[in-house]
């Protein structure tokens, strides 16, 4: 049974920026090929892929064979989706792939991209048409300069310049030979609409000064003309609070993505590496029994929304559900709390800091003698709430509803950075397990902690990690704001 070749834009960097059709297709492709400038984040966890990039001479696989490729699979039936940076027919080579599956007689579609020149006008600050500069726009690869008559096509009124970093030089020298003047203005953009683009703004006469002196490497975009002067004034990208740095996050999987959104949406470059994974309890006598005798609490208390999840999870699997308990309830932060809510509970108390002793003091005038009370968590946690509510006159039972272990995969990923600006730290947990998978170098190399609250940085002291600060909040908007507030509030362009 023959399958079909899907061949996608993906768009100049930015993940966000691919097409609503081009991200459903990627759900149910079975083969994936994409191209080096693919995010990663794009890739489908439970598709096949290959990796079929394409760097300046470094050609991981020649084009005949991804064309071969192609129809191979599609033969066999699978749904094959060509993943490739930009615009599939903007110098993407793009229309040679569909014209080998056409002769083939492979079934193909074509799902345009956004292409780097149009990422790098949105992300800069600079129009390619302006009614006060242009009405046109030509798009060149420069990556042979000479079968290019530069005297017809240097007078474009804006010129993109794909693929022309290695020789703007002669580029250069060749616009202004016809006629070009010199001080026509013009940017260099590397990474285009990622949180690591680097916009260089220079004349035409500068431009091969500015390309060597800023050791910039291929991929780049040039863009040259009168509009290229607007950067200044239309710039936001680069302007967003915590553009330029990075961030990793510590969390675990599944967990970071609020977070890890946030900051990217105010500029960061974002590591999410989890070094918690959560698992079962290795016992689940305890959780078991404490659902069968649910009747017979008069509070349970969450302590994160670990323990919402999977204390619903297990009495979902009995065929209960909120309905079944009596007790009150109480969270630890507004966090826990809307854990809750997503299953149907509107805590009876939250104390307003998420820590253990927050939790205390909002108890402080409850009477809890006789008082009979669950406390599900992790299997390993602090004991201030169950040993002040048992000096007091309660029953505590802790039970355990997950645990925490050191996700091994992490291992490589953490191994293979370099640098992070920043490292979030969420829990003790986090603490420990970065510092066991080897993160304690990138410490050592300048990256500043931040602490999610009183209990982690009793534990990142314990271990002799610096604190740059602790949130006020204990949640990770809490850290973030931590990070922002560090930072000068605008980064101005080059």
């Amino acid at each position: 049974m023959t399958g079909k070749v899907f061949i996608v834009g993906a768009g100049p960097g930015d993940p966000e920026l691919i097409t609503v059709k081009g991200r459903d297709l990627l759900t149910q492709a079975t083969v994936v090929l994409y191209d080096n400038l693919v995010a990663p984040e794009l890739l489908p966890p439970n598709a096949k892929k290959i990796y079929v990039g394409k760097k300046k001479s470094d050609h991981s696989m020649p084009q005949e064979e991804i064309n071969r490729l192609l129809v191979e699979y599609a033969k066999n039936g699978e749904i094959v989706v060509r993943l490739k940076g930009g615009d599939p027919y903007v110098f993407g080579r793009g229309g040679e792939e569909a014209e080998a599956l056409a002769d083939a007689g492979i079934n193909f579609e074509v799902v345009p991209g956004v292409t780097a020149a149009l990422g790098i006008a949105a992300y800069t600050g600079v129009p390619l048409t302006h009614r006060d500069h242009n009405s046109s726009v030509t798009f060149v690869t420069g990556h042979d300069p000479d079968k290019i008559d530069w005297t017809k096509t240097g007078h474009a009124e804006t010129l993109v310049i794909y693929m022309g970093l290695t020789t703007i030089g002669t580029i250069a020298e060749k616009l202004i030979n016809a006629g070009r003047p010199p001080e026509t203005p013009a940017v260099v953009v590397q990474r285009a609409t990622t949180p690591r683009q680097h916009t260089i703004f220079t004349t035409l006469a500068e431009l091969k000064h500015v390309v060597e002196t800023a050791h910039l490497k291929p991929p780049a975009t040039i863009v040259i003309g009168e509009v290229a002067a607007l950067r200044g004034k239309l710039d936001w990208f680069e302007k967003r609070p915590l553009f330029g740095q990075t961030v990793l996050v510590t969390r675990a999987e599944g967990q970071s993505e609020e977070g890890s959104s946030q900051l990217r949406r105010l500029g960061a470059n974002v590591l999410d590496i989890p070094v918690i994974e959560i698992q079962p309890p290795e016992d689940a006598a305890p959780l078991n029994e404490a659902i069968e005798n649910l009747q017979h609490y008069d509070w349970i208390l969450f302590t994160s929304a670990n323990a919402v999840t999977k204390f619903f999870a297990a009495l979902f699997l009995t065929n209960r559900d909120a309905r079944a308990i009596r007790a009150r309830i109480g969270a630890i932060g507004t966090h826990t709390a809307a854990a809750l809510q997503t299953v149907g509970i509107t805590p009876d108390r939250v104390a307003e800091q998420a820590t253990a002793e927050g939790v205390v003091k909002a108890f402080e005038t409850e009477n809890l003698a006789g008082a009979r009370i669950m406390l599900p968590r992790a299997a390993v946690g602090r004991d201030v709430i169950p040993n002040e509510f048992r000096r007091r006159g309660a029953r505590v039972d802790v039970v355990p509803v997950y645990r925490t272990a050191v996700p091994l995969e992490s291992l490589e990923k953490l191994a293979a950075v370099d640098h992070a600006d920043w490292i979030t730290f969420t829990s003790s947990s986090t603490v420990k397990n970065f510092l066991a998978l080897g993160g304690r170098r990138l410490l050592e190399a300048g990256a500043k902690a931040i602490s999610i609250g009183p209990a982690t940085s009793e534990t990142m002291r314990a271990h002799s990690i610096p604190i740059t600060a602790e949130a006020t909040t204990h949640t990770m908007s809490g850290v973030i704001a931590q990070i922002t507030s560090a930072l000068p509030k605008v980064n101005p362009p080059d």
